[in-house]
């Protein structure tokens, strides 16, 4: 009989057993319960200001110190719905972006796993206390799973070197009509003096983010307030006719730039667009951090509205702090939230670090907001974005708005590029397409939607 292979000798699978059955056990093994209440985030700008916190924190309440711990977003999304539905080991506190919260609400409501804190936060007065449209994106089903770390609304930044050297007066803008018309003569086509050109607005048809900006500033949405799917209401589809409109035509109004590349950052300091909306966390982290250039020459206004008597703002991003369900200190991870959320302290130097206002609205009286900034040519930055505070739009907490809003992006592209082969420049025009592609939309999305028996409901 031939020798086996080593690899299955009797001493081998002894091996191997001892192996397997090591790793089984490291695997269902968990960690001694650490005397530290973790504190998970996914943002490398917050570190520095958490560390200061952490540590006054950690000084006065040593039985119950604070571990901070940093990772990417992916990551703090894969080990959050990890530990939601296995059961493994995670954080006692959790600082969740928008992006990657949506998971956890598809589920029954009970079995969310983050800490329902709607009696607590009405309990002190804080659903009145917190800019009520920033708690949208932690509420499913009418609860309340987190603090809003923000309210992130959106102003225009422009080149003021260029409009004040060309005469024009922002005042006279109120709409984006207005906008397009009386920026019209800073406007290069690509090739006019062999050069690259100048577009008026930063966009593309591909990025989603400003498909869904300005959605939410028109009044538009693709979710209703029960979490059903609107993509195709007529409204939308006129909204995706106008759009369409300005990235064609021979002179298209807005042009793609990167918004966190170093290309991109050079094509803003090369004066190739005149405006790109901005959150407050887009000014004062991306901005003022990352392009220093543009120091004195850019200066900030409302959003132009869609229609006359319109919102002059939107909302790009967000961040929530939640309590993990399964934690076994949730009186000290709640104390603690509010010591990090709540304090004006807090408040004072988030903004003066990263730009960021606050969502509490007894801070927004604090004489900080007022200073003038250097960086947007004197003017009382902080102040600006809290004029626009109370009229951010309402945003969805559903599980299935990145699915949806990548549908929705797929008919802007589409839409866009029916209108370069026809040559159609009329929004009108471009209406039956648009509502077309979105009636295609609305029936997979929904589909996709009708498969979670916890989230669907008849009509």
């Amino acid at each position: 009989m031939p020798r086996l292979p080593s690899f299955l000798s009797p001493a081998a699978w002894v091996i191997v057993g001892l192996a397997a059955a090591s790793t089984i056990g490291i695997c269902l093994m968990r960690p001694p319960a650490s005397r530290a209440l973790q504190f998970w985030i996914f943002a490398i700008q917050h570190k520095p200001f958490y560390q200061t916190a952490i540590a006054g924190w950690n000084h006065t309440h040593p039985d119950k110190p604070v571990e901070l711990v940093l990772m990417s977003g992916t990551a703090l999304q894969q080990r959050m719905m990890s530990s939601f539905f296995s059961g493994t080991p995670i954080a006692d506190v959790l600082e969740v972006e928008r992006s990657n919260i949506g998971p956890a609400f598809a589920g029954p409501l009970e079995k969310i796993g983050f800490v329902d804190l709607t009696d607590r936060l009405r309990d002190q007065g804080l659903l009145d206390g917190i800019n009520r449209p920033s708690f949208s994106p932690w509420t499913s089903r009418g609860r309340i799973f987190g603090i809003p770390h923000d309210v992130h609304p959106v102003l225009l930044a422009y080149r003021a070197d260029l409009v004040e050297a060309a005469g024009i007066d922002v005042s006279r803008i109120e709409t984006w009509d207005d906008y397009f018309r009386v920026m019209a003569p800073l406007q290069v086509a690509a090739g006019e003096s062999g050069g690259p050109g100048r577009a008026l607005v930063v966009g593309w048809p591909s990025d989603y983010y400003i498909a869904e900006m300005l959605l939410l500033e028109s009044g538009g949405a693709i979710f209703d307030a029960r979490g059903r799917p609107t993509l195709n209401a007529p409204f939308n589809a006129r909204f995706l006719a106008r759009l369409a409109t300005w990235f064609t035509g021979p002179r298209p109004v807005a042009r793609s730039v990167d918004w966190f590349s170093a290309s991109g950052h050079r094509m803003l300091l090369d004066g190739l667009v005149v405006g790109l909306p901005v959150p407050d966390w887009y000014a004062g982290i991306i901005l003022k951090l990352e392009i220093p250039g543009l120091a004195g020459k850019l200066k900030l206004m409302p959003l132009p509205a869609w229609e006359r008597g319109g919102r002059r703002t939107s909302v790009w991003g967000g961040t929530m702090l939640g309590i993990a369900k399964c934690s076994p200190r949730r009186e000290d991870a709640w104390e603690f939230a509010q010591y990090l959320y709540l304090a004006r302290a807090t408040a004072e130097a988030l903004f003066r670090r990263n730009g960021i206002v606050s969502p509490i609205r007894s801070h927004w009286t604090d004489p900080v907001y007022d200073q003038p900034d250097p960086y947007f040519c004197g003017q009382p930055v902080g102040r600006l974005f809290l004029d626009q505070a109370p009229h951010v739009p309402v945003r969805t907490s559903s599980p299935f708005n990145e699915q949806a809003l990548t549908a929705f992006d797929n008919c802007l592209i589409s839409v866009t590029d029916y209108a370069v082969r026809t040559g159609r420049a009329d929004p009108a025009t471009l209406v039956p397409e648009a509502q077309r592609l979105l009636d295609q939309a609305q029936r997979d999305i929904t589909a996709l939607v009708g498969r979670n028996a916890f989230l669907s409901s008849p009509p």
